[in-house]
């Protein structure tokens, strides 16, 4: 089956479908407008107007904002420039000790904090937990990644990026 509704689009991303329906969904044909439907979604879930390009993570959003491409929460914290790493705008809270680990794992199961340590990424507006890194040490933050915005609308989905100039 193809055509998928808004509304299957929107239990899909909710995690409210089974798996028989996720694997359907996931190992079918897909149709050429659920990319257009899932950003419609996503736009209607956040109380901003700049419009979504990209999905970035879970609570994280590629925008178009007076012509730039910046990285935005769901409450609307702007992170900046999509192409710099956003999680340096972020809240870090560093897990470095053994005392800070035990708060989350049991004795025993944790790591060693002279080889890794946990470093946890919070919006500084709405204080979610955006991401978690286990580095070592001193290790700088990880930029997760770069999507290359433009190939991705021109080359798989045939039209340009909405923030193009037209």
């Amino acid at each position: 089956m193809t055509g998928y509704t808004k509304e299957r689009i929107r239990k899909l991303i909710e995690g409210n479908l089974s798996w028989p329906e996720i694997k359907e969904m996931l190992s079918s044909s897909k149709d050429t407008d659920r990319f257009d439907k899932y950003l419609e979604i996503l736009q209607e879930k956040v109380s901003w107007n700049d419009k979504i390009i990209l999905p970035y993570s879970e609570h994280l959003y590629i925008v178009a904002k007076d012509g730039k491409r910046i990285i935005k929460c769901d409450c609307g914290y702007e992170f900046g420039n999509y192409q710099e790493n956003w999680k340096l705008n972020a809240l870090i809270y560093v897990r470095d000790t053994e005392e800070k680990l035990m708060e989350i794992y049991p004795k025993f199961m944790s790591t060693n904090t002279n080889y890794q340590v946990l470093r946890e990424y919070f919006c500084p507006q709405c204080k979610t937990l955006l991401d978690v890194e286990a580095v070592p040490p001193f290790y700088p933050p990880i930029f997760d990644f770069l999507p290359d915005i433009d190939a991705f609308y021109k080359e798989w989905l045939g039209r340009n990026p909405p923030d193009a100039a037209k």
